[in-house]
Order: C-alpha cells, then sequence, then structure tokens
C-alpha cells in the first residue's frame, strides 16, 4: 500500500509541478508540460516493478503512436478558445482527438500496426 501511495504523490506532484510552472511562465509551462514525463514514470515504474522488456517496449512503442493523433488539439485549443469559451472548446478538442484517433488508427492498420 505504501508502494502505490508513493507511486499516486510522485505521479500527481508531476502534474502539480507543470500547472504551478505554467501559472507563472506560459513557455516554460508548455515546455514541462510537452516533455513526456507521464511515460518515462511509466516505464521507471514498470522497471521498478519487474515488468518484462518486452512490455515496457511495447509501452514505448504504442505511446508513440497514440501522440500522433492527439497534436491537432494542440492547434485547435488555442484557435478556438477566444471564440468557444473554455467548456466548450474543451469539448471540441476532445472530440477531435477522438475522431483523430479513430481516423489514425484506421490508416495505420492498413501498415499493419493495430492500435484498437
Amino acid at each position: 500500500m505504501v508502494w502505490i501511495m508513493t507511486k499516486y504523490l510522485l505521479t500527481a506532484g508531476m502534474v502539480v509541478l507543470a500547472s504551478e510552472v505554467a501559472k507563472r511562465s506560459d513557455r516554460l509551462g508548455g515546455l514541462i508540460g510537452a516533455l513526456p514525463l507521464m511515460t518515462l514514470l511509466t516505464l521507471f515504474w514498470l522497471y521498478i516493478e519487474n515488468q518484462g522488456e518486452e512490455k515496457i517496449a511495447n509501452h514505448a512503442y504504442y505511446t508513440f503512436w497514440y501522440v500522433l493523433p492527439t497534436l491537432p488539439m494542440f492547434l485547435l485549443f488555442p484557435y478556438l478558445l477566444p471564440k468557444l469559451g473554455f467548456w466548450l472548446t474543451m469539448g471540441a478538442s476532445i472530440a477531435c482527438t477522438i475522431l483523430c484517433f479513430a481516423l489514425f488508427a484506421f490508416v495505420t492498420k492498413n501498415f499493419g500496426i493495430e492500435l484498437l
């Protein structure tokens, strides 16, 4: 139980750090947010918990493919925010990401990459 609480606190701490830095500096907050901190932490936790190399490698591999369809959201969000407000922009960004992911999964399937 202590191990799980440690994982939660360290992982949550990274999110809090990123949001606190972003309050003070848009650029530095964006840089921290763009870093693959969650992926690195996940890889670290998998390794520490004695998961096999194949599982760890698969996580990194699929993370790469799952990141690509999320990228349009980062352009859509700042464009829509002044026009729609926060909540509608958030909803549109989520919908865009889901649509991009579905299309991306369909396209990559033709190249032998199964994402769904």
